[in-house]
Parts: structure tokens; sequence; C-alpha cells
């Protein structure tokens, strides 16, 4: 009898509810429980370096997911995104500096710097918009692309602000009297460093960053930033402001790199110029394409594929053929890496268009309306 009556509550329930209960019981919704759980709990036992690969990874993730709405979801082709994770790090130094080491420092709250660093790559997006607003394809490429050159040049030169070649050290991020340091605090009897305590950090940004902008993709300005991208003629015909939501997303865009230079700053500790060339554009670019276009999900396998690769044949060099230390005769784990995920760009333009996240998605079978297996 009660099985009866529960069939029949769960006929009369409305579809809705039928659909979110099937996806809180479907086995994804466990397999990310668990994986949300393992994140939390791997600064406990992992060292110092495969924490600072997952937080390099993290960093990567959100300046991939910025150029994804970009590139990906509006169609528009950037080779500047490093500039404007140099503007996050270097502006976050400064906002935050004391101006103890005789470089340019404001001495405001580091939580402060870190939101101000942000706005401000915002702001240098916003600057840049009127150009990306009217260009595109190649011209648009080639225009971001002198952003980088002058960011160098500036980087390079401007030693008050940014401390020329050597760089500048980063003050370390202090959030509600925590301060993300190397002085240990033991938790559960885990003493926790400057990688233990920005791991967290870094995954509320992330996830953060990734809701929003998942939001923002199946929301009406993402419809609109896919009608421009597939047809900007069209866009403009039916009604979309193509200039003024290219302009936005360009500035939405530079916004997570800012935030990703911020959270690569705090994790190398110092900034130096060389780390922001046209090289750190190109890689943002492959995680896009190898992740999957138009994606947060894939911007996401993406950074993580090609931030943790170098990572990985660095730590393993002596057991790897071909790959070893920097001038002993073999190739150099940075430039194996470079020649890996190149091939893997290739590949996946060749053969699998949608990225890893295609691969995914062809594992998913529907088995009912709104249920997954």
């Amino acid at each position: 009898m009660s099985e009866v009556l529960g069939r029949d509550e769960a006929r009369e329930a409305p579809p809705g509810t039928r659909r979110r209960s099937a996806r809180l019981t479907s086995p994804r919704s466990y397999v990310r429980a668990a994986a949300a759980v393992l994140l939390l709990a791997l600064p406990f036992y992992l060292d110092r370096f495969w924490l600072q690969a997952g937080l390099f990874a993290m960093a990567a993730a959100i300046g991939a997911i910025g150029i994804n709405l970009l590139t990906g979801a509006t169609g528009q082709l950037s080779m500047g995104h490093a500039f404007f994770l140099a503007v996050g790090a270097y502006g976050y130094c400064v906002f935050a500096a004391d101006g103890g080491d005789g470089l340019t420092g404001l001495g405001l709250p580091t939580w402060l710097a870190a939101v101000l660093a942000v706005v401000v790559a915002g702001v240098a997006g916003g600057l840049f918009s009127p150009i990306s607003g009217r260009l595109s394809g190649a011209y648009l490429g080639i225009a971001t692309l002198a952003l980088v050159f002058i960011g160098q040049h500036v980087m390079f030169n401007a030693h008050d602000l940014t401390g020329g070649a050597n760089g500048r050290d980063v003050p370390p991020l202090n959030l509600f009297g925590l301060t993300f340091d190397d002085r240990e605090l033991l938790v559960a009897a885990v003493p926790f460093g400057s990688a233990e305590k920005l791991w967290y950090a870094g995954l509320a940004v992330l996830l953060a960053g990734a809701l929003f902008a998942r939001g923002v993709l199946r929301g009406r300005p993402g419809r609109a930033m896919n009608a421009i991208r597939d047809h900007r003629i069209a866009a403009g015909v039916i009604g979309v402001p193509v200039a003024r939501h290219r302009a936005a997303v360009f500035v939405l865009s530079s916004m997570y790199a800012g935030l990703a230079g911020v959270l690569l700053a705090l994790v190398f500790q110092r900034t130096v110029p060389d780390y922001f060339g046209i090289t750190l554009s190109l890689e943002y670019l492959a995680m896009i394409v190898i992740g999957g276009l138009g994606s947060v999900s894939g911007a996401v396998a993406g950074a993580v594929f090609v931030s943790l690769l170098p990572q990985l044949l660095t730590r393993y060099s002596d057991a790897l053929p071909l790959v070893s230390a920097p001038g002993t005769g073999g190739i150099a784990p940075g430039e194996a890496s470079r020649y890996l995920y190149g091939a893997a760009v290739v590949l996946v333009v060749l053969f699998l268009p949608g990225g890893l996240v295609r691969v995914a998605a062809r594992r998913r079978v529907t088995t009912h309306p709104g249920e997954e297996r």
C-alpha cells in the first residue's frame, strides 16, 4: 500500500521537482560530492610541490574561463591575455606593498588591494574595449598582441612600479586576521604554510568564478554572445547591441585575467616580467582549444592539462626518455611540454573539435528526461 502511495506521490510531483530529485540522486552528484571532499582534504596529505602545482592550475583555470568567455563564447580572438594577468599581479603589489623596499607601494589592506587589482585590470580592458568592439578575427588578435609588447616594455622599464627585470616581492594576503604566508599554522596536527592556506582561497575563487561564468553563458548574455560569435551581422539585425556586448565581454575577460594574475603572484611570492610574455598568451589559447571552446568545464580541463604538464615533466624528468634538465643535452621539460600540448591542439582540431569536454559529454547517456547515467 505504501509503495502504491509513493508511486502516486511521485507521479503527482511537478516535473521540475522530479528532475531536481533525479539530479540529486544521480551518479554524477555522488561523483561531484566525492571530488569536493577530496579537494578539501588534499592539503592534509600532499607536499608543497603538488599543492603549488594545483594552485597554478587553479589560477590558470580562472584565466582560461575569462578568455573562453571572450574567444570561445563570443568569437573574439585575443592574444593579449598575459598583459591583463600582469596588470592584476603588479597592481596587487603596488596597492598592497608598503614601499619599504624602495618601490612604489600604497600600503592598502591586502584584501582591498586584490579587489582593486582586479578592477584595474577591468579598467585596462575597458580602455581597450572600443577597439575590441570594432575589430574582429586576426585584426583583433594583432591589436591585442600589441598589448603584450607594451606591457613588457613597461614592466622592464618602469622600475619604481615593477622592480624592472628582477621583479618585486609580493606581500602575503591577509584575510579575516589570517595571513597567507609561510608561518606555520597547525590544523588537526598538520602544519599549514602558505600553499595550504592559499589552496582553500584558490578553490573558493575558482568556484565563484566558474559559477558566475556558467550563469552568464546560460542566461540572456550568453545567448547574445553566441549569436555574435556565430553571425555578427544577423545578431545586430535581430536587435543585439553587438559593440556593447563585445566591449562588456572584453572587460569581464580582463577582470578574470586580473584575478588569475593576483592568485599567481600570491603563489609565486615574486613577480617577474619574463613570465608575462607572448608564450603565456599562447598557452591560454591552447587551454581553451584543448578543453573545449565556449565551455566553463572545458576551460578548467584545458587549464589543468596545460599548466600541470610542464611541472610533471620537470618532476619526473629523470625517469622519462629524451627529457632532461636544461643544459644536459636532452629536451628541457618546458620545451617538451610545449611540443606535447602543441600536438594536443592539432589532434583536437582534427579529430575532436569539441575538446576534452566533448569526450565527457559522449560518455553520458540520457536514460530519462532530467536523469543522466
